[in-house]
């Protein structure tokens, strides 16, 4: 396997917003209530809620995500984890509290300027790719931030760094076939090079596994834990339903229920019986064996 090193070898830098004094960043960053002063962080989450319809979707979230950190959200449907997904992607507003990403707050910047440093996979963003768009495309656009290559013009750097993503993920011999035409396992292997074209800040990857066979989650969760080692590699945040789906080398886990927090910080003090058993409502055997995690109930 190619190191995944490559995969995240910075061309250019997609950062367009001005840069703040420490001061004016430490001074504002109280102002909205935000606890942390550290530069470092990725992301923080003050008191964050959604209500959607009368229903609270996420409620009274604290979250801090810094540089270097790999994180798995897991929860029963209906927990809040997409939801949060979206707010971390800068994709939704929260209704009530702040949200920290990557030194802005929304609601006080300009989310089309923020969005390019955040790579994000999805079911709903590959919903939006044309049917006959070629893999290539897919992957190049990123560039732009828009999911169908119309007019816009690419530098042959791109193709060439689009193409290497695709070879580091194992679909470059695919680059020219359209993206309907893909297995389940390619797409997202596809989404993946995608969220890393335009050398992302943050790597949002929401289920990466979901609709895969045995073998097809194996690659991948092998191909993500070698991303997850990999020190030049953004911050992570991996959304999944299942234990099996965790890559080996990630550092950190959130358990969502209802929409609140069951348990967050160090994965190995996250994802135990306890925590897990409380999050799913089902009493839980869990077993831990070269990194990876599984789950049975109990007897």
């Amino acid at each position: 396997m190619v190191p995944a090193a490559a995969a995240v070898k910075r061309v250019g830098d997609p950062r367009r917003t001005p840069l703040r004094t420490l001061a004016f960043h430490l001074t504002f960053r109280a102002a909205l209530g935000l606890v942390s002063t550290l530069m470092s962080d990725v992301l923080e989450l003050s008191g964050v809620s959604l209500v959607r319809g009368g229903k609270a979707l996420l409620d009274d979230i604290d979250w801090q995500v810094r540089e270097g950190e790999r994180w798995v959200i897991m929860g029963p449907n209906g927990a809040g984890k997409t939801t949060l997904l979206q707010i971390a992607g800068a994709r939704i507003h929260p209704t009530r509290g702040v949200a920290g990403i990557l030194d802005e707050v929304l609601g006080a910047v300009d989310v089309f300027e923020l969005r390019p440093r955040i790579g994000l996979a999805s079911a709903s963003l590959a919903a939006q790719i044309p049917e006959h768009e070629t893999v290539l495309n897919v992957v190049v656009t990123a560039s732009y931030g828009v999911t169908g290559r119309w007019r816009e013009q690419y530098e042959k750097l791109d193709e060439r760094r689009a193409f290497n993503l695709l070879h580091n993920w194992g679909v470059s011999t695919m680059l020219n076939r359209p993206f309907a035409s893909l297995s389940e396992g390619e797409r997202k292997r596809v989404q993946i090079a995608r969220a890393l074209m335009a050398d992302p800040e943050l790597l949002l990857l929401d289920e990466p596994a979901a609709g895969l066979d045995l073998a097809g989650r194996e690659d991948l969760v092998a191909r993500l834990s070698e991303l997850a080692a990999d020190e030049d590699s953004p911050a992570i945040v991996l959304v999944t339903h299942h234990l099996e789906e965790v890559p080996p080398g990630f550092t950190h886990a959130m358990l969502l229920r209802d929409g609140a927090v069951v348990a967050a910080g160090p994965i190995d003090d996250v994802l135990v019986a306890e925590h897990l058993s409380q999050a799913f409502d089902l009493p839980l055997e869990v077993t831990r064996r070269d990194g990876r995690y599984s789950a049975v109930a109990r007897s």
